[in-house]
């Protein structure tokens, strides 16, 4: 199954794309996504543990599981912010550089 990522400004620059279209097993967990990455783009690897993932406005966590077609972004914490995210979070796509 296919599905979108979308890359925060600093992550894109890592792998030349703010936008890539990855192929993963039917089932695939966002922990599976981010270890696809990791191993697609090594100079990402280092930095997939602290993206925040999103998927249809709300953050998510690494177990959630990926629907065909889904559209996950992945997003830097912000300096001062806390690690990780609480899945259930809601996020908007205003004023970000992907839309």
């Amino acid at each position: 199954m296919d599905v979108q990522v979308r890359l925060g400004p600093d992550l894109s620059q890592l792998t030349g794309a703010p936008r890539l279209t990855v192929t993963l097993a039917p089932g695939a967990t966002v922990r599976d996504l981010l270890a696809h990455l990791g191993e697609a783009y090594p100079a990402l690897a280092g930095r997939l543990g602290a993206a925040l993932p999103v998927v249809g406005g709300v953050c998510v966590a690494d177990g959630h599981v990926l629907a065909p077609g889904a559209d996950v972004a992945l997003l830097s914490p912000v300096s001062g912010g806390s690690a990780g995210c609480r899945a259930g979070i809601g996020f908007t796509a205003e004023g970000m550089p992907w839309r």
